[in-house]
């Protein structure tokens, strides 16, 4: 996924009313950017950190700039959560995810479940079955916490998430598929965890999907100032076990 725009630097000030955050400008000038993630960005949000802003992409925004990547000691971190369905679906049947490339047709944003749109939906497999693809972006390290290197999501509490591992469920009882692919905007994680301590339903939930058939892939990022694109497969562990099958690391 390239950037259509070069990204502006930036030095992060604040983040209030969870999709406004201030930044300075390299000349001066302080301005209120739109920060499109609802989490909480964790680790992320420190004032004084280099960040990088892209320019509004068509007349009439209020906000002339988006926040997208914030630099951090291990590297650049993409908290955008629009970008995460691009570039999976850039990967899809690609060497990452080479499992799904018998699906032909690829459609996003494909209305289904509990008055939801699945974020992409694969089509044309020739046993007839569909795939229906969730995707989480997930930026939340903990350096210091129980597993350094480990990828952790969610960042916050989400009745939503536990609502997409519902429906994807309910596609698997219904003989389809469902794969729950996380997104690792960031390159310094070996592993993804369910951030259970942070919330313990969506952890539930997981588990329970996962036995009923949902499947999983995590992948993580290589980051520029001109793309973000996937290059590398890394495990999901749920309690300290690595789930088996389509979970693996990217085959050396």
């Amino acid at each position: 996924m390239h950037f259509a725009q070069p990204l502006i630097p930036a030095t992060f000030l604040r983040r209030y009313k969870r999709f406004l955050v201030d930044v300075r400008l390299d000349d001066g000038s302080d301005v209120t950017v739109h920060c499109p993630n609802s989490g909480r960005m964790m680790g992320l949000d420190t004032p004084e950190a280099r960040c990088w802003v892209s320019p509004a992409a068509g007349k009439g925004r209020k906000l002339a700039y988006t926040l997208e990547m914030v630099d951090t000691p291990d590297g650049l971190v993409g908290i955008n959560t629009g970008r995460p369905n691009a570039i999976v679906a850039e990967a899809i049947g690609g060497p990452l995810m080479a499992e799904f490339a018998a699906y032909p047709t690829l459609r996003r944003e494909v209305r289904y479940g509990e008055n939801s749109r699945i974020d992409i939906l694969l089509e044309g497999a020739p046993d007839g079955r569909l795939c229906y693809v969730e995707v989480k972006n997930v930026h939340l390290r903990r350096p210091d916490g129980q597993h350094p290197t480990a990828a952790e999501f969610p960042d916050a509490v989400t009745a939503r998430g536990a609502k997409h591992l519902r429906e994807l469920t309910a596609m698997v009882a219904a003989g389809q598929r469902a794969v729950l692919v996380y997104l690792v905007q960031r390159a310094d994680c070996d592993h993804v965890r369910i951030a259970s301590d942070i919330d313990g339903a969506y952890a539930d939930a997981m588990a329970a999907a996962m036995s009923a058939g949902v499947q999983a892939v995590c992948l993580a990022c290589r980051l520029t100032l001109t793309e973000i694109v996937a290059d590398r497969r890394i495990p999901l562990v749920l309690e300290d076990r690595p789930v088996p099958g389509n979970n693996q690391e990217t085959p050396a």
